[in-house]
């Protein structure tokens, strides 16, 4: 009797393909780096970012940007290669969008101009994937990490035509309760609130915040969207809960595309809503701060200083992201721990004379 051949095992899952990419991008990177001998904090510096994000990157969990790439480009040394390997790269697999969306992401794709306003969330062309994955997290997808995953994804590939050299003129107006409103915690948050500035320098991406104090005329209360397609015909979008609404009326787009240009006069300034995103950051900074265990922290004091019990403070660094720091004089006693950012910047602004000497 002929025996049955045993049925081969099953083949593993293909990991997905933006991961892959992620990950041979970040793989990429990171070797550069090290053949310069170049640390993450050293490179975190120039670029500018946080070393957190680098991590990201590096790591393949975080798709980098393009001003992040050129950046990389320029520190490294290496004209244009990182820049060309990215655009050969598609970070972003075709995706599926809720049946109400579709209709608006299609014409959104070809929009020559994009006009939002948000309420209370950052624009889904402008969140980070942490964010955006903390908000579906807590939606209607809750519990069901593929369908969170799948959703994430497609908020993201609508990003990458707005950070194309070629994107359409993409202006965002964010509600102040969208800037100041804490989403997946405070290091999420944060790293929006950089993003924000980051995507703001593009140019054409426009970022204004309608401050709390224009309380009633702020004139729409939902998210809302005045989009411009290449004929030039204007369309309006607006959400509510749980599907979308489209408002085609000539007459009826002319009275939304009035009261959104009043909406822009009556905002803050691009530079007076980068200050304050700024403002909100440094605040960020100081929430929620973990503290690590310190009774095996290698501790370190400046070399200036000396064994005499002078006045110095003692930092830790093997804590990535924070910095433990504890009077010298006082080893046993309490320690204060700053996020690195905080402390870094406190640092420069000894270092170029930020505060007065006593």
């Amino acid at each position: 009797m002929t025996g049955r051949k045993p049925a081969s095992p099953p083949a593993p899952p293909s990991p997905p393909l933006r991961a892959s990419a992620g990950s041979v991008f970040g793989g990429l990177v990171r070797r550069t780096r090290e053949a310069r001998g170049m640390s993450q904090g050293d490179v975190a510096k120039l670029i500018p970012c946080s070393r957190p994000h680098l991590t990201r990157v590096e790591s393949g969990t975080r798709v980098p940007q393009r001003n992040f790439v050129t950046a990389c480009d320029r520190i490294f040394g290496t004209g244009s290669e990182l820049l060309e390997i990215w655009e050969e790269i598609d970070w972003y697999v075709p995706v599926e969008h809720p049946d109400w969306f579709q209709r608006y992401a299609r014409i959104e794709a070809q929009a020559t101009m994009i006009q939002e306003f948000n309420v209370a969330r950052i624009s889904g062309l402008l969140q980070t994937e942490r964010y955006a994955r903390a908000l579906f997290s807590h939606g209607d997808a809750a519990g069901d990490p593929q369908l969170v995953e799948e959703r994430v994804a497609a908020r993201l590939s609508r990003q990458q035509r707005i950070t194309n050299a070629d994107g359409p003129l993409f202006i965002a107006v964010l509600a102040e309760a969208a800037v100041r409103q804490v989403v997946g915690g405070a290091e999420v948050m944060y790293e929006q609130l950089q993003h924000l500035l980051d995507v703001g320098r593009l140019p054409n991406v426009v970022i204004q915040v309608a401050p709390f104090s224009l309380g009633e005329r702020v004139p729409f209360g939902t998210f809302t969207s005045v989009v411009v397609s290449p004929d030039g015909r204007r369309r309006v979008y607006s959400e509510s809960l749980d599907r979308g609404h489209f408002v085609e009326d000539p007459k009826e787009v002319r009275r939304y595309q009035r009261a959104y240009d009043l909406l822009r006069a009556d905002a803050l300034s691009v530079r007076e809503s980068a200050q304050l995103i700024r403002s909100v950051m440094r605040g960020l900074l100081n929430m929620a701060t973990p503290v690590p265990d310190l009774s095996a922290a290698p501790w370190r004091k400046s070399t200036y200083s000396d064994n005499n019990g002078g006045a110095c403070v003692e930092v830790a660094d093997d804590f990535p992201g924070l910095v433990p720091v504890r009077d010298s004089k006082d080893p046993d006693g309490p320690a204060l721990v700053f996020r690195a950012e905080a402390w870094s910047s406190f640092v420069d602004a000894v270092k170029t004379g930020g505060f007065p000497a006593a």
